[in-house]
């Protein structure tokens, strides 16, 4: 492992794609079969790209040991070691579990100018990243509780986790 894939990647290194660039996704289902798949709140923030509020979401404060995955396809994103508070009331993590598990792409809605960050397998919405975050790396990824499920040390993932490991190995 390098240490650029160890430390993480920093705003300067961050490869940012824009708004509209299309990209293909491993797993891509109908608009229906992403209904069927998830709760409806999970399918505002995931796939019409919604938000929490603040200080509501299930991991704000869960700082266990563990793992957490793409609530859309069970994909690895964040480990608990990269997670810390940073008081916005959102998860939030200063680097992904690796650097191809996420897609960043600009996001100038809510005349702002973002960073978005999507899973790669699915191109699902997680939230967002700022350069306002701790060392080693100096971001935030400020993550939507409704797009994580998290796995603690020793716990059995659930299926759409053992299913995407299955299929894709761990990234």
């Amino acid at each position: 492992m390098s240490k650029d894939t160890e430390r993480g990647l920093t705003w300067e290194e961050l490869e940012i794609l824009k708004e509209d660039e299309k990209l293909d996704y491993p797993i891509e289902l109908s608009d229906e079969e992403w209904k069927e798949h998830l709760t409806p709140f999970q399918y505002k923030v995931l796939r019409e790209k919604g938000t929490e509020r603040a200080f509501t979401g299930e991991y704000d404060k869960v700082y266990d040991i563990g793992v957490y995955y793409s609530a859309a396809t069970g994909q690895p994103l964040f480990s608990s070691e990269a997670k810390f508070s940073s008081g916005t009331g959102w998860p939030s993590f200063y680097k992904a579990i690796s650097q191809d598990s996420v897609v960043l792409k600009e996001d100038n809605s809510l005349f702002m100018r973002r960073v978005e960050v999507l899973d790669s397998s699915s191109g699902s919405h997680l939230g967002h990243v700022f350069n306002d975050g701790p060392e080693p790396t100096g971001l935030r990824y400020c993550i939507n509780s409704a797009s994580l499920i998290f796995v603690s040390e020793g716990e059995k993932p659930p299926k759409i986790v053992e299913d995407y490991l299955k299929k894709y190995g761990k990234n």
